[in-house]
């Protein structure tokens, strides 16, 4: 197991409004259309579908990601699992109250993946991992 964490990022916005937009997986699509093509973790999303549980989409250079929501510790903590992946994970996006109206966010990422090719995905998955936290500062809540 391969366990990766996003930097703590800072968001002016109370722990609460940003509990309930990440614990609302339709609300990926907004963050995939925000996604920029030439992103430095080289990723990108095509053909995603969503529904307030689970997502659904081509993620290059993954491959295909189906993910549902498994829990929901309101207004701390989300967890996702993939049901189909090439590779199994497991998401938590963390948030930490940090005043009344500002927080702090942490995503982990724990991947399932071969010993003898940890040290390969280990970069991969760490830049996709960052650039979805950063993604996470780019959005209203």
């Amino acid at each position: 197991m391969k366990r990766i964490e996003s930097k703590i990022k800072h968001l002016p916005y109370s722990q609460e409004s940003v509990f309930a937009k990440v614990s609302d997986l339709s609300n990926l699509e907004e963050l995939s259309r925000r996604l920029p093509q030439d992103n430095e973790a080289g990723v990108s999303i095509k053909n995603m579908s969503c529904t307030p549980d689970s997502f659904d989409c081509e993620l290059q250079p993954l491959g295909h990601v189906s993910m549902v929501v498994v829990s929901r510790e309101p207004f701390k903590c989300v967890k996702m699992e993939t049901v189909k992946s090439p590779v199994k994970m497991t998401i938590w996006v963390q948030i930490v109250p940090t005043g009344e109206n500002s927080c702090k966010v942490r995503l982990t990422l724990d991947a399932d993946v071969n010993p003898f090719i940890a040290k390969m995905v280990e970069k991969p998955l760490a830049q996709g991992v960052e650039t979805l936290a950063d993604m996470l500062t780019m959005i209203s809540y």
